[in-house]
């Protein structure tokens, strides 16, 4: 056998390596995600697709850039998944049209106020009764409205109708591209800490901590379907918050 093939026997082998020691990576990133997904999203079709972005990940993976495989992967993988959920969308329009108005009428009502926009101040703003308002915030938390694991990879994704979109600026490559990614990174961080002390819990524990709904349910003293609630608030008050960097599709 040659060098030649020797050597790309030795990577073949390298490369499976890598894909059979992270395949369990895939499934914990899978029903991770599947705790906020409608029943009609089935967990084997989000492994199939993570393993398409494991194995992509392996045969692209460079250390010296410096960062680990795992965490390498863990990006691939997520963003083979959530381009699996992107193509079929199950959210009706109207689903997506309510949430952005919420967000429309949090923003309008915290640049007046200069504070949080409170649950009952956003319903009456939109001439809904609470139940209706928290009804909204239930269906938005099945929709891609907001993704954290889309922010935090801005620029390696492509938002579809009623997901935040693109930050400006950021849809070419370019010279300027890493210093806009590192910006927008910024102004995310800011709006998480800027959120109210529940939501921002909230979000910490679900993406930091990786509890699931039930779990934050429990550490809250509250119902799954109020923390499910609480999650899509924090969402589309970030969405509000984070307008001037994004740009909307219409529908």
């Amino acid at each position: 056998m040659s060098n030649l093939a020797t050597y790309g026997a030795v990577q073949e082998r390298s490369f499976d390596d890598l894909v059979t020691r992270h395949a369990p990576l895939v499934k914990r990133i899978a029903y991770h995600l599947m705790n906020r997904l409608p029943p009609s999203v089935q967990a084997e079709d989000l492994i199939q697709a993570g393993m398409i972005g494991l194995i992509e990940a392996s045969r692209n993976y460079d250390p010296s850039q410096g960062a680990s495989f795992e965490t390498y992967a863990g990006i691939r993988i997520r963003g083979s998944m959530l381009d699996e959920i992107r193509r079929s969308d199950w959210t009706p329009r109207s689903v997506h049209r309510k949430a952005r108005m919420v967000a429309d009428a949090m923003r309008e009502i915290e640049n007046a106020e200069g504070r949080d926009a409170r649950d009952v101040e956003v319903a009456e703003s939109l001439g809904m009764s609470i139940e209706d308002y928290h009804q909204v915030l239930q269906d938005a938390s099945g929709a891609r409205i907001f993704s954290y694991e889309e922010l935090c990879e801005v620029g390696e994704v492509i938002p579809t109708e009623g997901s935040l979109a693109r930050p400006r600026n950021m849809l070419e490559d370019g010279p300027a591209r890493g210093l806009e990614k590192s910006h927008f990174r910024e102004a995310l961080g800011d709006a998480i800490a800027s959120l109210p002390e529940r939501e921002r819990l909230v979000i910490a524990l679900y993406y930091d901590e990786e509890l699931n709904l039930r779990e934050i349910g429990q550490v809250l003293g509250v119902s799954e379907s109020r923390v499910c609630q609480i999650h899509s608030q924090a969402a589309l008050r970030l969405r509000s918050r984070l307008s001037e960097w994004l740009t909307e599709n219409e529908i």
